[in-house]
């Protein structure tokens, strides 16, 4: 399953941020977008994966085949580590959570309530959900946020796993995963032209 992104013109309260975006993602490959804060990272990911509307251009990909992960872990507080993944696997029709919990070494912490995790903990718990969806797009923004280094190598091994079994990620990350065969794309080439004040109507200054 791949995923096409077509002379992409996207927005960010109302202001342009990015404009002629494109590019391909084959089954079986890693995107990492890069660029300074607030070029527009994550609205890109969010227009890809559906969240928000693109001013212009296409994107090519089966909506069913996406999960997206961003700042938000997604955890329920007061319920546990293992009720927060069999909660996600009923969503996604998932049988079992053990292969999630032992990729993100969440099996000791099974019976803690997520409210009660360290910050890196949740975003394991977050993160873990993406073994859960069967989805073979994963779309992810800053996934290594409150992670420390074990943790980001545990992370990085899940995803070439997923990379391995034909499925694909598209990633806005300032860390080196050590994916070797990743794509870097520098959205600074993309970033929208300032606005011309003179194009408005006299009637409205």
């Amino acid at each position: 399953m791949s995923l096409l992104v077509e002379d992409l013109t996207i927005a960010r309260g109302g202001v342009r941020v990015l404009e002629g975006v494109s590019f391909t993602l084959p089954a079986g490959e890693a995107l990492v977008l890069r660029g300074p804060n607030g070029i527009g990272k994550t609205t890109l990911l969010r227009t890809v994966a559906g969240l928000q509307p693109a001013l212009s251009g296409r994107v090519e990909v089966d909506a069913d085949s996406v999960a997206y992960a961003g700042h938000a872990d997604g955890i329920k507080p007061t319920l546990s580590v293992v009720e927060n993944l069999s909660f996600w696997a009923k969503v996604f029709g998932t049988e079992g959570i053990a292969p999630a919990l032992e990729a993100f070494d969440l099996v000791a912490l099974s019976d803690r309530p997520a409210g009660l995790l360290s910050a890196g903990q949740k975003r394991r718990l977050g993160l873990a959900r993406l073994v859960l969806t069967g989805r073979s797009i994963w779309i992810l923004d800053e996934p290594t946020v409150s992670l420390d280094r074990d943790a980001v190598a545990m992370f990085a091994k899940v995803v070439a796993g997923h990379l391995r079994s034909d499925g694909s990620a598209l990633l806005a990350s300032h860390i080196d995963l050590g994916l070797n065969d990743a794509s870097v794309l520098d959205l600074s080439s993309y970033k929208a032209k300032p606005l011309n004040l003179n194009d408005f109507d006299e009637a409205f200054l």
